[in-house]
């Protein structure tokens, strides 16, 4: 077994060799001058050192340094110390974190390019660090070209698109739960992110996941930044409504839902989610409203993720990029139309129907006990509805209870809503828009 001996680190293996040059010497005590002449004697001799087959000589200097080393501390002592602190040190830990992350998200990235960019954005100055030391730091990571040619044959191909609003990703994030008393109310947190940028046209807290939700969110989107070409959503049943489709289809966006068990295709929101629970939802507690939560979504964004530096993006700021290009805008007109929908309903004899809760009266009398098409645009969910006969549309108005007091009323009969009665979209978030500054709330909006 003695032949399977060895040291246990290279470190161990250059201690034994310096011991081995400097041995002559170290067994001995010699008087100053004959000690000198021994090591100039030692440094005219070529040595082979552990892990090369290529023979140097060592200068008196360093024979001394060793010597004194090995008296002080032994073979401990003549362990090589690393000179080397670290690459790139003429930039800060953050600046070095994010050129790291950058060549993993962009492993084909060139540090020139990475260097370019980043003076380009005004994060790092000309001829800061040297192109070299970043690329020995990079190897320190691994992250050098030679080892990202190394595949496993797993390797997934990335895709960005070209410009901003090219593509959004919907989605949906749990947050904790929040309690009120012995009630407990779950957090939904929903965001579209624009795949190009990583920008967030929207981020609303709410308490559900419908489809309702979706839409709501979407209009803002669309009202304050225009429409994209491409909305990416999963499978699951908030964005598999007929209603979602019907929109995209009207406003001439591509709906595109992502493969089932393929959590991958999903990752941009899946990093977003990750950065927005380690900045933002960590820190939120049970007593926080939908209010609170919401205020804090908005300040997350705008004063740590929007103008931050994105590996994702060689070091740009997701506002940046965002704010490279202008997309579409939506008129009020078109939302209107895309946001119609329609459903036929019977009138009652007494020219009277029921629409999302409320009582409603036709103005023309020929239209009752008949079938007709109701429509309403949840572009403005506060709108009359009206009916669409012939070609026309004509007015509905809500029933006067004194007026019509003397009129029989069937009884009403619980029912799920859907359609025409689905529950209006929640009031309280014009109050959050109107207080981050997006927009004013409605007259008469609670």
């Amino acid at each position: 077994m003695l032949h399977k001996l060895t040291p246990k680190d290279h470190g161990e293996a250059v201690a034994l060799f310096r011991a081995q040059v400097i041995g002559p010497v170290l067994s001995r005590t010699l008087p100053r001058g004959q000690l000198s002449a021994e090591l100039r004697h030692l440094s005219a001799q070529r040595f082979s050192p552990p892990g090369t087959r290529a023979t140097r000589r060592y200068s008196v200097g360093t024979l001394k340094r060793w010597l004194a080393a090995y008296r002080e501390g032994g073979l401990e002592g003549l362990r090589p110390k690393s000179r080397r602190r670290g690459h790139a040190l003429a930039l800060n830990e953050e600046l070095r974190t994010l050129i790291v992350e950058i060549r993993r998200e962009y492993p084909g990235a060139s540090v020139p390019l990475i260097v370019q960019t980043l003076v380009e954005e005004g994060r790092l100055r000309e001829d800061e660090v040297q192109e070299s030391a970043l690329r020995r730091m990079l190897a320190d990571h691994g992250l050098d070209r030679r080892s990202l040619g190394r595949s496993d044959g797993r390797d997934r191909r990335r895709w960005v698109a070209a410009h901003p609003g090219e593509i959004w990703h919907a989605d949906v994030c749990h947050g904790p739960a929040r309690s009120h008393g012995k009630t407990t109310t779950p957090l939904k947190v929903h965001g579209i992110c624009d795949d190009a940028s990583r920008y967030l046209p929207a981020l609303q807290a709410r308490s559900s996941e419908r489809e309702a939700d979706m839409i709501e969110l979407f209009l803002l989107a669309l009202r304050e930044h225009g429409k994209p070409e491409t909305l990416y959503v999963d499978n699951g049943a908030t964005y598999r409504g007929e209603l979602l489709r019907l929109i995209c289809g009207r406003l001439g966006i591509a709906l595109v839902h992502a493969k089932p068990y393929d959590p991958q295709a999903r990752g941009k929101m899946e990093r977003f989610w990750r950065t927005l629970r380690a900045g933002c939802l960590d820190y939120v507690r049970p007593e926080h409203s939908l209010h609170d939560v919401q205020v804090r979504l908005v300040a997350f964004l705008e004063r740590r993720y929007h103008d931050a530096p994105h590996a994702g993006l060689l070091g740009r700021s997701p506002r940046s990029v965002w704010r490279s290009r202008q997309l579409p805008r939506v008129t009020e007109e078109e939302l209107r139309v895309a946001l119609t929908i329609r459903e036929s309903r019977q009138i009652r004899g007494d020219g009277t129907l029921t629409i999302g809760g409320a009582e409603w009266e036709a103005e023309h009398g020929f239209l009752a006990g008949k079938t007709v098409t109701i429509a309403r645009t949840l572009a403005d969910p506060q709108a009359s509805p009206w009916i669409e006969e012939e070609n026309k549309r004509l007015k509905l108005r809500r029933v006067d209870p004194r007026a019509n007091a003397g009129r029989k009323r069937k009884r009403k009969t619980k029912r799920v809503r859907r359609g025409l009665d689905a529950i209006d979209f929640d009031p309280p978030s014009a109050f959050v828009d109107a207080l981050v500054g997006r927009r004013r709330p409605r007259k008469g909006g609670k």
